[in-house]
């Protein structure tokens, strides 16, 4: 009987065991996913505000001029870095160079570099990566002395400033 009965008490204690790791593993996804959203969902508005500047006939680009700034360099070489090399490409900001993660599996027609190597002095950085605006800021502020500016910023005072 008492074989018994740790038997069913080791089958229930590792059930339930079993059923709170597959619980954690799945609020651990959860999380993940609504992260996800939520970045997706900042991408799509920062997306519809840069759509509202171009159809009244403006560009980002003024951004630029309007501060000063002559060279950047773009953190972020994703579809928003490639939309912000684009735009600026064959005008008076040049892109001095381009920081990513994944710098060894990118090509552009700049350098790219990580964030860990030496960052070349430009008048200002911006970043693409919006939803990690916070850290990229917090570690890129131990290395350089310029302005770090995260492209929705550029967005809303180009948007605010040609309403």
């Amino acid at each position: 009987m008492k074989k018994g009965t740790l038997t069913g008490l080791s089958l229930l204690l590792g059930a339930s065991t079993g059923a709170a790791a597959v619980g954690f593993k799945q609020k651990k996804k959860d999380a993940a996913t609504r992260d996800r959203l939520r970045k997706m969902g900042e991408f799509y508005e920062l997306l519809l505000k840069w759509l509202e500047i171009e159809q009244k006939g403006h560009s980002i680009r003024s951004f630029f001029v309007e501060n000063g700034y002559k060279t950047i360099a773009i953190y972020g070489m994703k579809e928003l870095g490639e939309r912000l090399f684009d735009e600026l490409k064959d005008s008076e900001v040049e892109v001095k160079y381009i920081i990513d993660k994944q710098a060894d599996t990118m090509y552009a027609d700049v350098d790219i570099v990580t964030p860990e190597e030496t960052l070349e002095e430009v008048d200002a950085i911006v970043v693409t990566a919006i939803h990690y605006m916070d850290e990229i800021e917090d570690m890129l502020e131990q290395k350089v002395e310029y302005p770090i500016i995260s492209l929705e910023e550029v967005i809303d005072e180009v948007l605010e400033n040609n309403l």
